[in-house]
Order: C-alpha cells, then structure tokens, then sequence
C-alpha cells in the first residue's frame, strides 16, 4: 500500500505557482515508478518528472530525560506537463 497525500506548505505553495510542480510526501519505500502510477490512479494526470527527497528522522527532546525519534520520511516532487493543473482536494472517481 502507498502512503501518497500532498504536502501544503508555503514552500510547496511557491514552488507550485512558479514552475507547476506539485509535493506529494509518499511511502519510504515508494519509488518513482510508483509515483507516476498513484499520481495517474489518484488524480488523472500525467507526470513529466519526479524527483524524490529522503529526510532523515530528526531527533527531538521530549521531557527533561527523554530523547525520541521522529521517522524517516519521503517527498516526491512531481512535475505535469505544460498546461495540466492538479486539484489536490478532488480525486479522481
């Protein structure tokens, strides 16, 4: 099963409005074939490119004596080609 929603962040937010790319944050061990396919499945819509991003599990301070660790994550950026738009609050039916 892939873990595939979009991520919503200022950053993503800008980097959408100026070079039409989306970010989705998708399973560790998802690839980019994988990631095409969702994205074809989930929302109807071809993908040119997708370049994915492994961030490491951080290490966070909870209490005075406790020391946790976030998971590891995944990002996927996704490019569509010219003219194609993505509404990341409508799947495809």
């Amino acid at each position: 099963m892939l873990k595939f929603f979009p991520l919503v962040t200022e950053k993503a937010a800008n980097i959408q409005a100026k070079a039409g790319k989306y970010t989705f944050i998708v399973s560790n061990n998802a690839n980019k074939i994988m990631v095409k396919q969702a994205l074809e499945k989930f929302y109807g819509v071809k993908a040119i490119d997708v370049n994915i991003i492994n961030l490491p599990g951080k290490t966070r301070v909870a209490g005075r004596k406790e020391i946790t660790k976030r998971a590891p994550t995944k990002k996927a950026i996704v490019t569509l080609k010219k003219g194609q738009t993505l509404d990341v609050n409508k799947l495809k039916t």
